[in-house]
């Protein structure tokens, strides 16, 4: 049971990450050529991109082969571009229901080639396209995009195509959280989401005051006419300040800004750091050496959260990088700040030697902390405003902290997406009005009024998204229920026999009924579907036909019956063969099997209808209200063709006693998933006494344990 979850930077996972369900994926199909031709046909197509598709005209009117909408984040084939797609393909009607599946392909390869950007988006490294955290800035290990879209940038960098993975499970962060008896969390700016935690999770946000007075000073924006003038000011200032030995921390939005203004930097000879996904192996060494002297750090928002940048450097850290320099391996480095109690010479000399580096660079670091609150703290320098304030205060935050002085500054342009996409189009008319130089700052209320509504309307689109994605899912949560709970009762060990009868029984109501209809009289009722169906179910059954004696009197619970007795029999038989023991085993796997099977193809029908419900607006109908109502009607139909499986499976089912009882099977394989920037790890376990890094590995390998499973610590 899920009793209680404290949740640490609470905002990141309850509302930033809330936007997208949890999936839980196996392999599925092998993935088809048909991704490396959509890739090769869209790479010679023309894109026109538009920030919004109200401002284009006409397809017929537009010079493009297909229309990016950044706004909306679709890519859609023109007239034109359909055109040549049925030329190249060599179809009559790419609209056909035929031609679905290349028409997906095709979509998805638009996608992969006008909006998802590499170094942006993701990464390629080591011959895999891997998903960069638009939140965190980190790289997010076994998460693949869904729908084939994963496929088509693969397709698009030249690197293997993986096969295709297959829904397992799935449920929205919202419904998850909200299974917890109890929910609590914390994080430095919830307030500004205040109204949501109350909304979505019923939870009230309580603010703390902090430690010791915060003392930052948080400068203007200043905001410039294009991006080009706006990076110039930014290494301006940073050529300025690092003058004179302040830190500096370099806040961008994406991999690629942080890479150029890391060049622009070298150009000035001014000696940095850059901290991004590309780099996190260093994150660490980087940021324990922020907050020293003279230092430059240029950092995606993986420096934004949680990360704590002391002034003048880290003795902890540069302890222990000198313990390396000196040749102690890693597992002893670690024992040297751990608490256990423990006998180890070696460690015990380790831990002598730490203690003494540290009290050496303690005195070191605190000389320099000194000159470095002289010259005013950590400076913050944010590039670009992110789409959610909370976003930009998590910047901030890392200057100032417990009572120390620091600074802050954004610098915006208007050619920066939030202000492109989200912006006032009057605001644009009136800098262009003015013939403003490039570089030339401009400073106005009116400005710094339209970022901050630029960014409430991308945060109040964003939780229509999370609020529409909730609702959806609140009808599968109920159908999940039901399902998860028929699994618990089969994974508990529970006996199924009763269960197995109710199945029977409304299996034999449900052929009946659909052969029969509302007729009463047998010459009307369809004998053909009736044998068909009863020899699918049993194939010994003899051929069902009213009895020349009830001609007149015969009625469906007749036939009910007569059914009922020939599978019920069948059943019986079976038990008596097999023994009740191995009967009630046969049953759950049975069950287990048939329930996943339907489950799996019932999230991607309900997904396929969540996709096309949207249409139903202009229909002057809900869509949601419209979801429930098929949703309700599709399951209603798994629910009986799960029965109707299950049934036929265990009557049909035979087994070589020589063999024993048949074991259970995954219906699929799950893919290994994770959430953080670190890839699978194999866990290292200690059981019984200290493994000497010379001794033999206890795995039986015959080699010694730091050449064998202790290399990796």
């Amino acid at each position: 049971d899920l009793h209680y979850a404290i949740v640490d930077e609470v905002d990141s996972i309850l509302i930033d990450e809330a936007r997208t369900p949890l999936i839980i994926s196996g392999a599925g199909d092998k993935s088809t050529d048909l991704y490396i031709k959509a890739n090769a046909f869209v790479s010679r197509l023309k894109a026109k991109v538009f920030t919004e598709t109200d401002d284009r005209q006409a397809d017929d009117d537009v010079d493009a082969d297909y229309i990016v909408d950044e706004k909306a984040h679709t890519a859609t084939l023109t007239e034109r571009g359909v055109a040549k797609a049925e030329q190249y393909f060599g179809v009559e009607n790419l609209a056909d229901p035929e031609n679905l599946t290349l028409s997906h392909h095709i979509n998805q390869a638009l996608k992969a080639h006008g909006l998802m950007k590499r170094d942006r988006e993701y990464v390629v490294k080591d011959g895999e396209v891997i998903i960069v955290d638009e939140f965190t800035g980190r790289l997010m290990f076994g998460r693949r995009y869904s729908d084939g879209l994963h496929q088509a940038i693969e397709a698009k960098e030249g690197v293997k195509v993986e096969r295709e993975s297959k829904t397992l499970a799935t449920i929205t962060f919202q419904n998850y959280f909200r299974m917890y008896h109890k929910l609590a969390g914390m994080t430095g700016t919830a307030l500004t989401e205040e109204e949501e935690f109350r909304a979505i999770y019923k939870l009230d946000v309580i603010e703390i005051p902090t430690n010791k007075p915060m003392i930052r000073t948080d400068y203007p924006d200043v905001v410039y006419k294009n991006e080009a003038g706006k990076f110039r000011a930014v290494i301006n200032e940073i050529e300025e300040r690092h003058s004179k030995g302040q830190p500096i921390l370099v806040g961008t939005i994406s991999i690629e800004k942080s890479e150029l203004l890391s060049s622009m930097l070298k150009k000035k000879g001014i000696p940095h750091q850059v901290l991004n996904a590309k780099f996190h192996e260093k994150e660490a060494e980087i940021i324990a050496q922020a907050g020293r002297l003279g230092a430059v750090t240029i950092a995606t928002n993986m420096a934004g959260r949680g990360t704590d940048i002391m002034l003048g450097g880290n003795p902890e850290f540069l302890a222990k990088q000198e313990m390396r320099k000196q040749g102690y391996p890693e597992e002893l480095i670690s024992e040297c700040t751990s608490f256990a109690v423990t006998e180890d010479e070696e460690v015990l000399k380790a831990r002598a030697v730490y203690k003494e580096l540290y009290e050496h660079f303690k005195k070191q670091t605190d000389a320099e902390k000194e000159k470095v609150i002289e010259l005013g703290g950590l400076h913050i320098i944010g590039t670009e405003r992110h789409e959610s304030r909370r976003i930009d205060n998590q910047l901030r935050g890392r200057s100032g902290r417990q009572g120390d002085p620091g600074s802050s500054r954004f610098y915006i342009s208007l050619e920066d997406d939030l202000m492109r996409l989200f912006g006032s189009d009057r605001l644009t008319a009136i800098v262009e009005a003015l013939g403003l130089e490039d570089d030339q700052p401009i400073e106005h209320k009116m400005l710094t009024n339209a970022i901050e509504n630029a960014q409430r309307r991308v945060e109040g689109r964003n939780f229509d998204i999370r609020k529409r994605v909730l609702q959806y899912d609140d009808v599968m949560n109920k159908q999940r229920e039901v399902i998860y709970s028929q699994r618990r009762q089969v994974l508990n060990g529970e006996s199924l026999k009763e269960s197995f009868m109710k199945m029977i029984e409304n299996t034999v109501d449900s052929l009946v009924e659909r052969f029969c209809g509302e007729n009463s009289h047998p010459d009307m009722w369809d004998w053909e579907g009736i044998n068909a169906q009863a020899r699918d179910l049993l194939p010994d059954i003899g051929k069902l036909s009213v009895p020349k004696e009830e001609a007149d009197t015969y009625t469906q619970e007749d036939l009910k019956q007569t059914l009922l007795r020939a599978v019920v029999g069948a059943y019986e038989a079976k038990e008596a063969e097999y023994g009740a023991e191995i009967m009630r085993e046969l049953e759950r796997i049975v069950l287990l099997r048939t329930v996943d099977e339907k489950w799996m193809d019932h999230i991607d029908a309900m997904d396929q209808l969540r996709y096309g419900i949207g249409m139903r607006a202009y229909g002057q109908r809900d869509p949601v209200v419209e979801y429930k109502f098929e949703g309700f009607e599709m399951f209603e139909e798994m629910i009986r063709s799960i029965q109707y499986d299950s049934v036929k499976r265990l009557l049909r089912m035979r087994i070589d006693r020589e063999q024993g009882t048949p074991k259970r099977e995954k219906v699929a394989e799950p893919v290994t998933a994770s959430h953080g920037d670190s890839g699978p790890r194999k866990p290292v376990v200690r059981s019984g006494a200290r493994v000497g890094r010379n001794d033999p590995c206890p795995c039986g390998s015959g080699k010694k344990y730091k050449k064998c499973c202790g290399a990796n610590l």
